[in-house]
């Protein structure tokens, strides 16, 4: 049987900021409009997020997975680009995503993201764009399960939160899917470690709990704009976490530039293999491929 391709994307921040309206820059808003403002227009750019996708396009993956940060400020303007954006790329059956903290920036449009882009994040049981989470799709031989870590946070804050309702239910779904022969793909925004107070998932011990509980075979985030791999116990082995830079920046400070994951995933007698394949973008906005490691 062949491998199956699995790309993995995260924070493209889509640029540009649409201009808001005065009564939009209140609160948590006003720091983040200045901060674009002063520096993250600078390198969240627009073509490279456009290099690093056609190329990703290029290698034909059988699926993509992008963990969340579509938009900046969560204004109402940003959705409907984001929307175009993922139609542009492909249609709903061949992309699964789950959202970002700064897909609900503030209170005010913490909905926008279900109604705007719920198609892509829907679960296959699930009526036409009512996403809600834990979701589970089947492609292949993958279970992608998305969960949301997104959650309003006051000014200065963005950190996660699952909340007990979907970690009940995440650990129900965890036991029914250990029972089949499955490649189990956890999907979240916020990674499961963080010794940043301020951006970290706030329940990750009840998270990790459950997964030690019931395993998976690969967790996928973003938010931390860098390349991560961490391990996370499991009934029997250790999970792979893998974190991936911001799909459309430049390298700046300790942040490397965009960057994608690639991953070969295939059935090897009773067990799994999976090889990681990262491809990032230079000052030249090329994508070369940086790396590639066995995971399993």
């Amino acid at each position: 049987m062949a491998a199956f391709a699995l790309a993995h994307l995260s924070d493209p921040h889509l640029p540009p900021l649409p201009a808001p309206r005065l009564g939009d820059l209140m609160g948590k808003r006003a720091l983040g409009y200045l901060n674009w403002t002063r520096n993250r227009h600078k390198y969240q750019r627009r073509d490279v997020l456009n290099a690093l996708v056609s190329d990703m396009r290029g290698q034909r993956p059988d699926h993509i997975a992008i963990t969340g940060d579509f938009v900046n400020l969560a204004l109402e303007a940003e959705f409907e680009p984001a929307r175009a954006w993922l139609e542009g790329i492909g249609s709903s059956d061949r992309i699964t995503i789950v959202p970002g903290n700064h897909d609900a920036y503030v209170r005010a449009t913490q909905h926008r993201f279900v109604e705007a882009l719920g198609h892509y994040a829907a679960g296959d049981d699930a009526s036409a764009g009512n996403a809600s989470f834990p979701s589970l799709r089947r492609r292949g031989p993958l279970a992608l399960i998305g969960v949301s870590s997104a959650v309003p946070t006051a000014p200065l804050m963005a950190t996660g939160w699952l909340g007990e309702n979907q970690l009940a239910m995440l650990d129900r779904l965890l036991s029914a899917l250990s029972a089949e022969q499955l490649f189990r793909v956890l999907l979240i925004h916020h990674p499961l470690r963080s010794d940043a107070r301020t951006k970290r998932l706030t329940d990750s011990g009840a998270l990790c709990a459950l997964l030690k509980r019931h395993g998976a075979e690969l967790i996928l985030h973003g938010h931390d704009h860098v390349h991560s791999t961490m391990w996370i116990d499991g009934p029997d082995r250790a999970i792979p976490a893998i974190g991936v830079p911001s799909a459309s920046a430049l390298a700046h400070g300790r942040y490397p530039a965009a960057a994608y994951n690639l991953f070969s995933i295939a059935r090897d007698g009773n067990a799994w293999r999976c090889e990681q394949a990262v491809r990032g973008i230079d000052g030249q906005l090329q994508v070369r491929q940086l790396s590639t490691t066995r995971l399993i």
